[in-house]
């Protein structure tokens, strides 16, 4: 059994010709309509004539073209016009002759070349058109026909009006669609520069710290372990990136989570870091985005404490409550000029916090040393 629901969607896929088609029969069949008797379209006020096969190829000029009346809008409009003048002076009044006024928005809204051409050519004929019947005896008079060209004008006017508010909206479209990428651009930026920053750091100290180990085989095999360990969890971390600039890449992208918090610790201990780690309260069910940025703040401090402050006791505390997720990264005997950096990864993270609708400060302490302080509302989504 066919689904009616899909009818429409069905319909929409036809060609744009075969949908315009049942207007311009429509606008034929009304002719023949013993209600409409009397309601017919005429212009100059003469005498009618009955419906003859000369007749009927008129009534067929002023309809059927209405089938390309967007697709082919000027051959649609020169055609109905032609129509409606053999109509007029031939004395046939139908209520086909209705059209041009479809033809004329339609042309309004969709003729892409030569719209002034093309309005100027339709007055000059209009004018032919209104001489010819005043030869013919009619009556309208010069009032008439300025009404009825002025009627006329305006179903241009409201095609070109339909015309103008699509643009806007289009070019409207355009800028979100810029702007959105451009946001997009600004986040993946971001991203690189929190893993890049991070584990190229830790890798630079590892390595360097490994120079000083060839005597003692051990303890260089474990720095050496860490730094390929680091180098993987970059390469994991720009996979993740990938899969956001082409989700065809792989499954679903995964944010780093708080609870890899306690990961990131420990590959800043093996790049000669000491720092405490404090963990309280009970991660929400759908924390949104606050972890990743939970996760980027501390990231973003501890590569600065280990670039900037390399072996001063750094102390992370994390405290997770039902509404936000509160982070603490301090550095003791640490000045504020060197863990502030350049300045561009604690902006971003700021700028993160704040579009989650969260605080963030990052300064130096009253005793001494430096304090990245954040407080991310939980729930909101990226």
């Amino acid at each position: 059994m066919m689904d009616l629901r899909r009818i429409p969607e069905q319909w929409r896929r036809v060609d744009v010709t075969i949908r315009d088609l049942p207007l311009g029969l429509m606008f034929a069949a009304t002719s023949f309509l013993p209600l409409l008797r009397g309601h017919e379209t005429q212009l100059g006020d003469l005498p009618g004539r009955p419906l003859d096969a000369f007749g009927l190829g008129v009534l067929a000029l002023e309809c059927l073209p209405l089938a390309v009346r967007r697709r082919r809008p000027g051959v649609c409009l020169a055609l109905v016009s032609l129509g409606f003048v053999l109509a007029s002076l031939g004395r046939y009044h139908l209520v086909a002759s209705t059209a041009l006024a479809i033809a004329l928005l339609s042309s309004g809204a969709h003729l892409e070349r030569y719209r002034k051409t093309a309005m100027v050519l339709l007055s000059i004929a209009y004018g032919g058109l209104a001489i010819g019947l005043v030869r013919l005896g009619s009556a309208e008079g010069v009032g008439g026909f300025a009404t009825f060209y002025l009627l006329l004008a305006a179903c241009w006017g409201a095609g070109a009006w339909l015309r103008a508010t699509r643009a806007a909206e289009a070019e409207k479209r355009r800028r979100v669609a810029e702007t959105t990428r451009a946001a997009e651009r600004t986040h993946i930026a971001r991203e690189l520069h929190d893993v890049v920053a991070h584990h190229v750091t830790a890798m630079v100290v590892q390595a360097e710290a490994a120079r000083y180990l060839t005597g003692a085989p051990d303890r260089l095999d474990q720095a050496l372990q860490a730094v390929g360990d680091t180098g993987r969890r970059a390469t994991t971390d720009l996979r993740h990136l990938l899969d956001l600039l082409d989700p065809e890449h792989g499954a679903d992208p995964k944010t780093p989570a708080v609870g890899r918090l306690l990961t990131l610790v420990e590959q800043t201990r093996l790049a000669g870091q000491p720092v405490a780690f404090t963990e309280e309260g009970t991660p929400a069910s759908d924390t949104g985005s606050a972890d990743l940025v939970a996760y980027r703040v501390v990231q973003e401090a501890l590569t600065n404490a280990v670039k900037h402050a390399r072996s001063s006791p750094t102390a992370v505390r994390v405290h997770h409550r039902a509404g936000d997720i509160t982070v603490e990264v301090s550095t003791e005997g640490a000045t504020a000029s060197n863990l502030a950096g350049s300045g561009r990864g604690l902006a971003g993270l700021r700028e993160r916090v704040d579009l989650l609708g969260g605080d963030f400060d990052a300064g130096p302490r009253a005793g001494g040393g430096f304090t990245v302080r954040a407080r991310i509302p939980a729930g909101n989504p990226s």
